[in-house]
């Protein structure tokens, strides 16, 4: 079984890269010999879709597939070869960030026809989870923007499973920033009590991912 896991966070060690660890120990704690591709995209040198149309060009050999070449490439056709695809993104602004919209411009646009009924080109149904890290609490997540991002994935490959962690701790000292807005207190409560077991849940999912063989159940 191979899975590719993007991480679109700029952070190495931060929230979203912790919750892809997690995910990733969960399946290699269950089954060893899975294949996985760990993907830091802001170690990357890629563009968002230049709007070249050339994966819908009739009779052409790159039809749904990017023809950009760079260093996303690689990435994109391994994300064809993978039996479960995650994709990890911080909010910002209320949406994914720009390298993880980049990358889902570049998978989803190339496989997503224009034929009857906007066929897609996926040569296969890969398992999909999509992580979302922010610092907003639940109750102000940015649903609409999550559930479009799911709904094209799904199109594409199959349903994603969601995975969400609120509310995250940003700072390691709060007292160096201006954060007149937030409660440091409440902030570090949530990070003691709630990431732990958002962690938990991406383990759980990662090795539920593993005993599956590639099927997720929602």
């Amino acid at each position: 079984m191979k899975i590719v896991i993007i991480n679109s966070s700029p952070r190495r060690n931060g929230n979203t890269a912790q919750m892809c660890d997690a995910f990733r120990k969960g399946v290699m704690a269950t089954d060893p010999n899975h294949e996985i591709v760990a993907v830091d995209l802001n170690d990357l040198n890629f563009k968002g879709c230049q709007s070249c149309f050339a994966c819908k060009l009739r009779g052409s050999k790159r039809y749904g597939k990017c023809s950009l070449n760079d260093d996303l490439t690689p990435i994109l056709e391994a994300v064809n070869d993978a039996d479960c695809l995650v994709v990890a993104s911080p909010i910002y602004l209320m949406d994914l960030n720009s390298s993880a919209k980049a990358f889902l411009e570049r998978l989803c646009f190339s496989l997503g026809s224009y034929e009857t009924g906007y066929r897609s080109l996926a040569t296969r149904e890969v398992s999909v989870v999509t992580i979302y890290t922010m610092n907003t609490t639940r109750e102000y997540a940015p649903v609409r923007a999550m559930d479009n991002v799911d709904m094209f994935l799904g199109h594409i490959f199959s349903t994603p499973h969601r995975l969400c962690s609120y509310n995250t701790y940003q700072f390691a000292d709060y007292s160096k920033y201006v954060t007149e807005v937030f409660d440091e207190t409440e902030k570090a409560k949530q990070r003691e009590n709630e990431f732990p077991k958002e962690l938990r849940e991406a383990f759980q999912l990662g090795a539920m991912v593993a005993m599956k063989n590639n099927t997720i159940v929602r």
